[in-house]
């Protein structure tokens, strides 16, 4: 099993400086990681077996197999409900009338772990449009000052060009900061439009999924309809035609175990909830966000709490004169530098830009 998730040990990899946020991180980590590693599941034949294996008189297996693969399956909808063994054959497996039952046909199974691979490739999308428009400018700026123990005369030099560096750049961080903002409302847009493409992909049942997986826990067993099967059944049927000896068409049911969906069925449940609370979590950082541009005593009260060490009346003094981007990369270096060095560098940035601030 880890011979199958080791190819993705890579993401896990802590980046040394922080260009973005804990919400960020859950997109391009933590959801990559998770649809890779599915994908890569759903692949891995070794314990799954074949992804189908059908029964069927006077075909031989293996052509049924493929056939069925490349064709698909189909189930009865309204077959669902019954006592199987008794009603039904499996849920959604029993004999039809055609043009008069309704069939529902599953093509999707072909396509699962190239769709996982490719949401996982779409989840990356804005965190590298970050990478390149960042450009490193934060790991450039914080000149190994993450590091606690550095020599005074190596401190105040780099500090010294730090305060220089913004003395010279005051308010052109704008632009810097505004990417990065889109880079957000990317994550969101996103998550919301891969939901959608989930829900098409399935035929419209993503979008409930989770919720009637739910709801059918606590259904009377005689009465529920598992979802699960509904969408990703274990068993279904497909038919062959081939010519007779008379040179007639005959038809041919069989019937197809599918031990893939047993896979598939946890992995769009899990997907399902993870990616709700990680559009709940991406709409709520979104509202921050935009309450960070427009409140100046939010950002204010923010860049106390990281240079929590420094005078308040400097820390305030360097808040007024900085605009939305100069207050983005400053509080980017307080998440990188030393709590004490930074404390020392708004001081010196509260000298440099309005003077000794009183303390």
């Amino acid at each position: 099993m880890f011979d199958v998730f080791g190819s993705v040990k890579g993401l896990l990899k802590i980046d040394q400086v922080c260009i973005d946020n804990n919400i960020f991180r859950l997109h391009y980590k933590a959801t990559v990681i998770i649809l890779v590693a599915f994908s890569l599941l759903v692949t891995s034949r070794q314990y799954i077996g074949d992804p189908i294996d059908c029964i069927v008189d006077e075909i031989p297996l293996n052509v049924m197999d493929t056939y069925c693969w490349i064709y698909s399956t189909f189930t009865i909808p309204n077959r669902l409900v019954g006592r199987v063994g008794k009603d039904v054959v499996q849920a959604g497996v029993a004999s039809h009338v055609d043009g008069e039952d309704e069939v529902k046909y599953h093509k999707y199974y072909q396509w699962v772990c190239f769709v996982l691979f490719f949401q996982a490739i779409l989840f990356y999308v804005p965190r590298y449009l970050w990478k390149t428009w960042e450009a490193g400018r934060i790991k450039s700026l914080i000149l190994d000052l993450n590091c606690p123990i550095v020599s005074e005369q190596c401190k105040d030099d780099r500090k010294k060009a730090l305060v220089e560096y913004f003395s010279l750049n005051i308010h052109t961080h704008n632009f810097y900061a505004y990417r990065f903002f889109i880079c957000e409302f990317l994550n969101f847009v996103n998550v919301v439009g891969q939901i959608y493409f989930m829900d098409f992909f399935l035929d419209g049942e993503f979008s409930t999924y989770g919720s009637d997986v739910v709801r059918f826990t606590h259904m009377e067993p005689e009465e529920r309809e598992d979802p699960m099967s509904r969408v990703f059944p274990k068993v279904t049927k497909c038919t062959f035609h081939k010519y007779g000896p008379s040179g007639g068409v005959q038809k041919f049911d069989g019937l197809c175990v599918l031990p893939l969906n047993i896979v598939n069925e946890k992995i769009y449940v899990f997907l399902w909830f993870w990616f709700v609370i990680l559009s709940v979590l991406s709409g709520i950082s979104l509202a921050y966000r935009v309450a960070v541009i427009t409140g100046t005593r939010l950002r204010l009260y923010l860049l106390r709490v990281r240079s929590r060490l420094a005078p308040y009346k400097q820390v305030k003094a360097v808040a007024n004169e900085c605009h939305i981007g100069d207050w983005f990369v400053l509080y980017q270096l307080g998440k990188n530098i030393d709590p004490l060095i930074f404390k020392e560098l708004i001081s010196a940035l509260a000298d440099n830009l309005v003077g000794k601030a009183p303390v």
